[in-house]
């Protein structure tokens, strides 16, 4: 289940001047940055639809939170790790793992219907069929829990399954049938909405790979990670 684990906390550092891309992942990250000779801080990423690259000064340090994908925190949280952002981690996972009661069944919520469209094979109509409501009620049910579209996160676990297959040494056919697109073409066009590149132009960019291969929609788990 997401909520066994609440976060995953990461590292980044920059000497020079950085253009970092950002793949879509249906994670929020609760970030600290402190930019050199700057005050900390505290931002809440949104989910991003497309990639896009970050614009990094030189001498930033970056601590992220990235929250199991669909959680969000809220502004009192957020207020809470200004005034004291060394107890991140322990503020975090004291609000993630227990919260108000609605919160609560929100999060429990969200993760049931996301759990259910990121199984391989799923279709919105499937999943609305297991959770006993028609596709306009599930529709209806994600959209009062702030999430994006259902097919976000179908399709999104999808091609994030396609990207970890890229370093298996399976051909790109094998990699798209097993992963459900209907051909190579099919996934082609998927990895340049989603990451803006091919999985032949991803395979010879191993740092880029690292980053699609980090815990998050479609491969939670319960392993720290750090960019540098």
């Amino acid at each position: 289940m997401f909520h066994a684990t609440a976060f995953q906390t990461w590292h980044h550092r920059t000497d020079t001047a950085e253009r970092a891309p950002v793949f879509p992942d249906g994670c929020r990250d609760v970030l600290i940055v402190r930019e050199k000779g700057g005050a900390e801080k505290i931002i809440l990423t949104e989910l991003d639809l497309r990639p896009r690259v970050a614009e990094l000064a030189a001498g930033t340090e970056i601590t992220g939170f990235r929250l199991r994908p669909g959680a969000v925190v809220g502004q009192g949280v957020l207020a809470e790790l200004r005034r004291d952002c060394g107890r991140a981690e322990e503020v975090l996972g004291n609000e993630l793992a227990s919260g108000k009661a609605a919160g609560k069944a929100a999060g429990k919520a969200a993760d049931e219907i996301i759990l259910a469209l990121v199984a391989p094979g799923a279709s919105v109509e499937s999943v609305a069929a297991e959770l006993g409501v028609s596709r306009r009620t599930l529709q209806r049910q994600v959209k009062a829990l702030g999430l994006p579209a259902p097919d976000y996160w179908r399709l999104l676990a999808r091609v994030r399954r396609a990207a970890g297959l890229l370093t298996s040494g399976l051909p790109l056919g094998e990699i798209a049938f097993l992963c459900g697109f209907s051909d190579q073409a099919h996934m082609t066009r998927e990895f340049r909405r989603w990451f803006g590149r091919t999985p032949a132009e991803l395979k010879v960019l191993p740092d880029l790979l690292v980053l699609l291969c980090q815990p998050a929609l479609g491969n939670w788990t319960g392993e720290q990670i750090s960019t540098r």
